[in-house]
C-alpha cells in the first residue's frame, strides 16, 4: 500500500511523541461497515495521533477516539479522553494486514503531556 496524505509536504505544528497508550477507535471502514477496535497509539500530540488498525479506512473519513486515562502506574486517574478525528494519512503497517493511520483531532485536543518512550 502506498502512503497517502492530505498534508502533502506541510510540517506539523507540533512534534509527535512516541508513546503507546491503549485506544479504542470507532468508525466506518471503506465499505461503510461500522467497527470498533482496541489498538494502541504509536505516537501522539495535542492535535492528533497515529496508530495501526486492521480495518480499511480512507483519508478523510471520521473516527471516534477514546483513550483511557487511568493506569496502575499513574499517580492520578483522569476522565477518559474522548474526541472526534479525521484520517489524514494512511500507510502500510509493519505486519501483514495492518494499516498505519494518522489522524487529526477535530474535537477536543489532547491535554495530557507524556515523555517519549524512546527518551526513557
Amino acid at each position: 500500500m502506498t502512503p497517502t496524505s492530505t498534508l502533502g509536504s506541510k510540517q506539523r505544528a507540533e512534534r509527535r511523541i512516541a508513546v503507546r497508550l491503549p485506544m479504542q477507535v470507532t468508525g466506518r471502514d471503506s465499505r461503510g461497515v461500522v467497527f470498533t477496535e482496541e489498538t494502541s497509539s504509536e505516537n501522539l500530540c495535542r492535535n492528533g495521533a497515529a496508530f495501526v488498525t486492521r480495518f480499511q479506512v480512507t483519508v478523510g473519513c471520521d473516527l471516534d477516539i477514546r483513550i483511557p486515562m487511568s493506569h496502575p502506574t499513574w499517580r492520578r486517574a483522569d476522565a477518559d479522553f474522548i474526541t472526534k478525528s479525521k484520517v489524514v494519512h494512511i500507510g502500510a503497517g509493519s505486519t501483514h494486514g495492518e494499516i498505519f493511520v494518522g489522524v487529526q483531532f477535530t474535537g477536543p485536543r489532547f491535554q495530557r503531556v507524556f515523555r517519549s518512550e524512546s527518551a526513557a
